[in-house]
């Protein structure tokens, strides 16, 4: 992506976590208004992605690098320090490992400092003076961190000290309210911007519902089995096996593509519509039967009918004769 085309080398150098949100298109701007050269940093989990940033990368004609940081952030998620939010979201350890790795990528690649667009009590959990202070010591880059939207409601940075940054010239936002923000994007000419809701799954109570069984049943998790969390109906057969449903043809559609075919096994019924069943891992022949009854509950097939189900996944293709197990009946298997 193009970044600003004057001559960087000479100029203070400052990494930006960009969400992709206004007001870390802000902080960058206002940065850059002091003749700071910036670029961005992003981060993709299957928890969020970085489509967002990506748009205000180009928009704003600042060039963005994108990490997976998948492995580490797993890790974290499985006890964060600070405890999670009203789901399962760790936002104070969340930041803290994206700081952390920003400044690993800082120090490889020769930038000054850091910065974000965080507002002073913007969030009343996770932007506080305490859960600021917690992400930059737990970061390791506590020195290098600024925050340009509030600095002038927070401690002087060595930053600002040096000279490197104008304090004069940051900003002392605080709250919630988002009017200052508006108007500012107004003087920069800024006017395509996403709303301030989180892009976060993590927040979400049915995915959080969902990531909590598959984390209590199973040590390892297969990074196709966290994307499988967005789709369709999740039924917990026994404590090995769980089945997903589709929905809808387009939630089909999106299982497919994580269907593993080495692992997975994958159920349909023949010669009539409905949804297709994947069971993460494969089970035990009981638990197919059971699995393929279900599956044929949600077809619209008389419920003393016999029904033919295709099995395939690992070495597997065949299709057997069940009953159908109704949805009503199928509930009590319900992740929820």
């Amino acid at each position: 992506m193009t970044s600003d085309s004057s001559d960087s080398c000479v100029r203070p150098r400052a990494l930006g976590l960009c969400s992709g949100g206004l007001d870390s298109i802000l902080s960058a701007l206002v940065l850059r208004e002091q003749n700071i050269h910036v670029e961005w940093i992003t981060f993709e989990t299957p928890f969020f992605d970085a489509e967002k940033a990506i748009k205000a990368a180009k928009q704003n004609k600042i060039e963005l690098h994108i990490r997976d940081i998948t492995p580490e952030y797993l890790e974290m998620l499985k006890a964060p320090p600070a405890g999670y939010g009203k789901n399962m979201n760790p936002c104070m350890d969340c930041h803290a490992l994206m700081f952390r790795k920003a400044g690993e990528f800082m120090q490889d690649h020769g930038f000054d400092f850091l910065f974000s667009g965080e507002v002073m009590g913007q969030r009343p959990m996770s932007q506080n003076g305490n859960s600021l202070r917690y992400v930059a010591k737990h970061s390791g880059f506590a020195d290098k961190i600024l925050r340009p939207l509030s600095a002038g409601k927070l401690p002087e940075t060595a930053m600002e000290q040096s000279g490197m940054v104008d304090r004069q010239r940051l900003l002392k936002l605080s709250g919630r309210s988002r009017k200052p923000q508006i108007m500012l994007a107004a003087q920069y000419g800024v006017k395509d911007y996403p709303s301030p809701a989180g892009g976060c799954l993590l927040t979400d109570k049915n995915y959080s519902t969902r990531l909590r069984d598959l984390l209590d049943h199973e040590s390892q998790q297969r990074i196709n089995e966290l994307h499988l969390l967005k789709h369709g109906r999740h039924m917990r057969l026994d404590p090995q096996t769980k089945i997903i449903i589709g929905r809808t043809k387009q939630d089909n559609e999106h299982m497919s593509r994580y269907f593993d075919p080495q692992t997975d096994m994958a159920l349909k019924v023949q010669n009539h519509p409905g949804p297709m069943v994947i069971m993460p891992g494969g089970g035990s022949k009981e638990m197919l039967f059971l699995a393929a009854s279900i599956c044929a509950g949600y077809c619209k097939v008389s419920e003393t009918s016999t029904v033919c189900v295709k099995i395939s996944g690992p070495e597997k293709d065949e299709s057997i004769s069940v009953l159908p197990v109704l949805p009503k009946e199928a509930k009590r298997f319900m992740i929820s």
